[in-house]
């Protein structure tokens, strides 16, 4: 990615006015680190209709979603508060899986239980789709957790930017910040072995994740209760994890809005012949998929990075974005930190920010497909490979050693740093890189390879899982919420359970109708 010039102009009050909220998932397991069967606590409210507390795949995948936030610490704060608010609320026993692969996992995918959201048509919907997924890719593949990181830049930002652009005379701010914010996802899917070498910290997984599927990961103990690849720093982010040979072929390119917005509705009308085999309704004329296209819905493109518009109701993702252009950026290639009680540490959420800023103000040159596929098949290396200290990536003109790149990577980062950090009490940006830099002189700290020296010495995956969720649930008790605080989530809960009601209680067409729009194709 070419430097910028950026610092003759960028000040902090420039980005006063940046906000970011985070979505956490994790699993409910039992005490002895086995998926729970447990439905979602009552006292949580409705997972249809909760802001803050839903589920995603599965019944037991839990997934925390703070309000957007002015400050690093306050996006923090709220994460550490719903850990708190659903510590309260789990069975007797339960804990929240710390690692992004996940625990021990029933032998038949059919045991692992589909989030179920009600009887309104929507909560319908939403079963289905995740009905389809399991299908799909199997419902394992659903059991993953992740950690999205949410990040918008203010106007005035944008307006500066406009004002030092050779190109942003003639297009409106909100087209211009369209563009900035494209720009900054493509720079972003340059930089994923960033992402990935830092913060990959799933390089090994449980056998049962693997059981009866092709793989080439290799036991790594000799009691052969965990699998993975020794160099390994992200198995989620690889052929194991979110990966979908169907959108390999969609092309959906991040260039101009208008295009992207295409590619993906197309998606949504293609037939796909493996899905269409597989029956949109069951033997018995029960619906098992939405619909048997590449994409049942938008949100089922996997993708590291998505451009994102909040939705009114009733409003798909691509019509918000059409409607009112990109209002934040969605990074979804960050495992969990299972060292960090909450799944993310502050030093991170700091570098992320730092490394998306740089990525939104420097140049970023338009991504054919032949850059697409060169930096798909260094993301499959690096996940598979990073940890190697002689691991070579590609590069538009040749090879290039990854620590090499890295390191150049890395220096223009500094002097941001130091720019953010003018308006701090402390200098949390250039700690945060201090971090990165003290990772990558010494790979021991890198957290993938904490976990396979963690686990060497524990005795497997499953034991270290099992004791850092202890570990972390003993955090999230010792301090109670302040009264307010609580009281503000037993508001939230029962306002969610009302809703949800209220949606059951209206009139409904059946919902064989409803379906009916999300199966029409192009054939």
């Amino acid at each position: 990615m070419p430097n910028s010039a950026y610092t003759d102009w960028l000040t902090p009050n420039l980005l006063t006015g940046m906000q970011r909220g985070i979505e956490k998932e994790g699993l409910r397991v039992t005490p002895d680190g086995r998926l729970s069967n447990e439905p979602h606590p009552k006292a949580l409210g409705s997972k249809l209709a909760h802001p803050a507390i839903t589920t995603d795949y599965s019944e037991a995948l839990l997934e925390l979603i703070t309000e957007p936030h002015d400050t690093i610490e306050g996006a923090l704060g709220e994460l550490a508060e719903l850990h708190r608010v659903v510590a309260e609320a789990l069975p007797k026993g339960e804990l929240i899986w710390p690692l992004s692969m996940p625990c021990l996992l029933a032998s038949e995918d059919d045991q692992i239980p589909l989030a179920d959201y009600g009887t309104a048509n929507i909560a319908k919907l939403k079963t289905l789709y995740r009905r389809g997924l399991g299908l799909r890719y199997g419902r394992r593949m659903q059991t993953i957790a992740g950690l999205h990181y949410n990040l918008s830049f203010p106007k005035v930002l944008f307006s500066a930017m406009r004002d030092h652009s050779s190109d942003g005379k003639n297009v409106t701010l909100t087209e211009f910040t369209d563009q900035a914010y494209l720009g900054l996802i493509r720079n972003m899917k340059r930089q994923m072995p960033l992402i990935l070498y830092f913060f990959g910290a799933s390089p090994s997984v449980c056998p049962c994740f693997v059981s009866g599927r092709s793989h080439a990961l290799k036991p790594l103990n000799s009691s052969q209760n965990t699998f993975g690849l020794a160099d390994a720093t992200s198995l989620r982010m690889g052929r194991l994890g979110y990966q979908n040979s169907a959108q390999d072929d969609l092309a959906i390119t991040y260039n101009n809005l208008p295009t992207y917005i295409k590619g993906l509705r197309r998606a949504l009308t293609i037939k796909h012949p493996p899905f269409s085999k597989i029956g949109v309704d069951d033997e018995t004329g029960t619906p098992q998929q939405i619909n048997d296209h590449i994409l049942q819905i938008e949100n089922e493109f996997y993708s590291t990075l998505r451009p994102k518009q909040i939705t009114k109701t009733g409003e798909s993702p691509t019509d918000a974005l059409e409607a009112r252009g990109i209002a934040y950026v969605e990074l979804r290639a960050l495992d969990l930190d299972p060292y960090d009680p909450y799944g993310l540490s502050p030093n991170t959420a700091h570098f992320v920010e730092l490394l998306m800023l740089h990525a939104l103000l420097s140049p970023s040159p338009e991504l054919n497909l032949d850059e697409e596929q060169l930096l798909a098949r260094n993301q499959e290396l690096v996940t598979e490979m990073g940890l190697k200290s002689d691991l070579y990536i590609e590069g538009m003109e040749g090879e290039v050693l990854l620590r090499d790149w890295i390191r150049e990577q890395l220096k223009p980062l500094e002097a941001l740093a130091q720019l953010l950090d003018q308006t701090q009490i402390n200098t949390p940006f250039e700690d945060a890189l201090t971090v990165v830099y003290s990772k990558f002189n010494d790979t021991d700290l890198l957290p993938a390879r904490r976990v396979l020296s963690s686990s060497a010495v524990e005795g497997g995956i499953w034991k270290l899982g099992q004791r850092l969720a202890s570990e972390h649930f003993e955090e999230y008790v010792k301090q109670p919420l302040p009264e307010a605080r609580s009281a503000h989530y037993r508001r939230l809960a029962s306002a969610s359970i009302n809703e949800q009601n209220r949606l059951e209680a209206e009139s409904q067409t059946s919902f064989t109708e409803f379906l009916a729009p999300y199966r029409t194709s192009a054939g």
